[in-house]
Formats: structure tokens, C-alpha cells, sequence
């Protein structure tokens, strides 16, 4: 049994890589359902529910530091390349359609609570939460909101099986209607020539003004993220606290607000930003799943039939604004997916329908992340009035 705090973050990170080894090395389609990061939560809480580890003081102060520290690094981070002046590039049609997604997948949430949330515990709406605030952006949003709300472990983990079981479908509906874009489209009388002259201006771009990943990159972002942070905890300090806007959940509003104007500066040029990242959010999910265990999903199926219930209200919302407004396919797909799946399933979505569409997909993703943490806490402040 782990007792010291190095090594108890030390198992989880080897943890972390080896599932991401696996993941790139093999490209089993396991993989395309079960993302790495989901991978990862459920075998680390199997470890902490055989006591792999302690809660010991070393192991809790270990858990505490990293976990509050790495948190508004990992947000500023990912945010670097979401530049607002390229998003805004998108045109209306397009942020339109982002607009609609995002809004309905709250609404979703809200109506979803009301009708289940007789048979769910009393702290379930925090879940709820940190589920929009991913489905609004990403996996790192549902992280920044696990920590601003303060959401029970073992309650993460239904967050993540509805995150991974039902995004998993929705991925498969909107790649399976692919087919169908130019009926769609004809009945929502929508013109696609816009959309394919952005997406060809996008593609040629693409690129062009990055500077290469080098270890003078990495060292400088690791160093900006962790000053982000510690800028982000300061100011967050002198904010007035609240039940609902703690200490943390500032550090994070702060933390995204500092990675959203960084990324309009040549620091949002510097590649190696998302991979960086990326191994903040897997220490951190790590973090998050060796606090729970498997005895706290036994309501795995009503969250599961919870999420699919978002979904359908998600789906309904997106093909009346589709009519109403004349949208193409594409762009309600993508939009959904950028939310839903974030940048790592909507850019395969663009690529279904042309090579050329794939930089739209990226930045309505990119987009997600910059509105999910504060959606997601939005959705949360309204579920807890709920």
C-alpha cells in the first residue's frame, strides 16, 4: 500500500502514460469509445478501490497542492489557441449555430434535472454541471468545474460514463447523416458556399504562423502556466466569496480570462500548448479518480438514460433552428460536435464531409473551451435554485 505522496502521484501519472501509449501505439477502436482520459478515471478508481494507496497526510497534502495548482495552468493552456479574432472569422452563420448548440445543451441539462432529479441524490446537480461544462467544451472544463463546485469523486465518475457512453452514440448519429447533408439541406434551404470558402481560406493558413514544439516552447509554457496560476490563486483571494463563487471557482474564471487574451498575443503562436495541457488534465483527472470507487455507481443506468435525455432536447433544438434559420448540416453538426466532443472528435466530423472543412471544426472547438467552464457554472447555478 502507497503511503508517501510522490509516490502516490508518481503511479498515477505512469498510469496516465501508459494508458496514452497504449492508446497511440495500438489504435484499437476500443479507443474511439473509450477515450484515454475515461480510460484512465475508471482503472485508477479500480486501484483506490483496492487501496492501492492511503489517505495518509502526505498522500492528501500531495493531492490537494497538485490537483489546485495544476488546475487553472491546465485552463490557461488549453485555451492559448483559441483566438477570438480567427473564431470570429467563422461568420454569423457559423457562430450561430455554435450559439444555438451551446444554449440548448443548458437547456437540456435544466429540463433533464427537473424531470430526474427525484430519483437522483440531493448533490447530483454538481454532476449535472460538470457534464455541460464538457459538453459546452471539453474534458478540461469538467475539470475546472469539479474543482470550482467542489464535486464529490465518486460522483465524476457517472460524469464520466455519460460523457464517454453517451457521447459515444451521438458521435455515431451525426457521422451516420453525413450522407444525408444535401437533403438536409435542401429542406432547410441552406447555402453551403459560404462555409466552403471559409473553410478553404482556413485550410491554407493552417500553420503558417506557428513556431516549431522545441524545448525552449515547452519550458516557457510549462513556466507562463504555473505564473498563470499563481496570478490566478492571488487575485482569486481578493474576490468575495460566496457558497457558489468560492476561492477556487475564481481562480478559474480569472485563470480562463488571462488564456483568452493571451491567445490574441504571439504567446497563442508558441506550439505544444495543448500538449502541455493535455498532461495537467490527465495528473488531474488521475487526481480526481483516486478519491473514488466503484461503489458509489450503482446509478449508473439513470445517468446514462439522464444524458440521453440532453441529447434528444439538444438534437430537437438543433433541427428547428436548422429550419428556422436555414442551416446546412455541417454547420449544426460540427457546432454540436464541438461542444459535445470537443477538438478531438469535431475536426473528424469536418474531415467526413471535406479535408478542407477541418480547421472550422478545430476552432468551434476551440471556442467550446472558451465558454464551457463559464456555462457550465452557469448551468450549475441555476440546477442548484432546481
Amino acid at each position: 500500500m502507497i503511503t508517501d505522496g510522490f509516490s502516490y502521484l508518481a503511479i498515477l501519472l505512469l498510469v496516465g502514460g501508459a494508458i496514452r501509449m497504449l492508446e497511440t501505439s495500438t489504435k484499437h477502436r476500443l479507443f474511439d469509445y473509450l477515450p484515454g482520459v475515461v480510460a484512465l478515471y475508471f482503472i485508477v478508481m479500480l486501484m483506490a478501490t483496492f487501496g492501492v494507496w492511503e489517505q495518509t497526510d502526505s498522500v492528501n497534502a500531495t493531492y490537494s497542492s497538485v490537483k489546485g495548482n495544476l488546475l487553472p495552468a491546465m485552463i490557461f493552456l488549453m485555451l492559448l489557441k483559441g483566438d477570438l479574432r480567427k473564431i470570429i472569422g467563422l461568420g454569423p452563420r457559423m457562430l450561430l449555430a455554435f450559439a444555438v448548440s451551446a444554449t440548448s445543451i443548458g437547456i437540456g441539462f435544466v429540463v433533464t434535472y427537473a424531470a430526474f432529479k427525484a430519483w437522483l441524490p440531493a448533490d447530483a446537480w454538481k454532476a449535472f454541471a460538470a457534464l455541460s461544462g464538457s459538453w459546452m467544451g471539453g474534458t478540461g472544463n469538467m475539470a475546472a468545474i469539479q474543482g470550482a463546485l467542489s464535486v464529490p469523486d465518486t460522483a465524476m465518475g457517472y460524469t464520466l460514463l455519460m460523457d464517454s457512453v453517451d457521447y459515444a452514440l451521438w458521435v455515431i448519429l451525426l457521422l451516420a447523416l453525413v450522407p444525408y447533408a444535401a437533403a438536409f439541406n435542401r429542406w432547410t434551404r441552406s447555402d453551403t458556399a459560404a462555409i466552403d470558402r471559409i473553410g478553404a481560406r482556413l485550410e491554407a493558413a493552417e500553420g503558417a504562423d506557428e513556431t516549431p514544439i522545441d524545448f525552449t516552447a515547452l519550458v516557457f509554457l510549462i513556466g507562463v502556466a504555473l505564473a498563470a496560476s499563481a496570478l490566478s490563486q492571488t487575485f482569486a483571494g481578493l474576490m468575495p466569496a460566496t457558497s457558489f463563487f468560492t476561492g477556487t471557482t475564481w481562480a478559474v474564471l480569472i485563470a480562463t480570462i488571462l488564456g483568452v487574451v493571451a491567445a490574441m498575443t504571439p504567446m497563442g503562436r508558441i506550439a505544444g500548448s495543448n500538449e502541455v495541457a493535455n498532461v495537467m488534465l490527465y495528473a488531474i483527472i488521475g487526481l480526481i479518480a483516486s478519491r473514488a470507487d466503484f461503489a458509489g455507481l450503482a446509478e449508473a443506468p439513470l445517468y446514462v438514460a439522464a444524458g440521453l435525455m440532453v441529447l434528444a432536447v439538444h438534437g430537437l433544438a438543433m433541427v428547428g433552428a436548422a429550419k428556422l434559420f436555414r442551416l446546412d448540416l455541417f454547420s449544426c453538426g460540427i457546432a454540436s460536435l464541438a461542444n459535445i466532443g470537443g477538438v478531438a472528435s469535431a475536426p473528424i466530423l469536418a474531415a467526413a464531409y471535406s479535408q478542407l472543412l477541418i480547421p472550422i471544426g478545430v476552432l468551434m472547438a476551440m471556442l467550446g473551451y472558451i465558454i464551457g467552464t463559464g456555462g457550465g457554472l452557469l448551468v450549475g447555478k441555476i440546477l442548484s435554485l432546481l
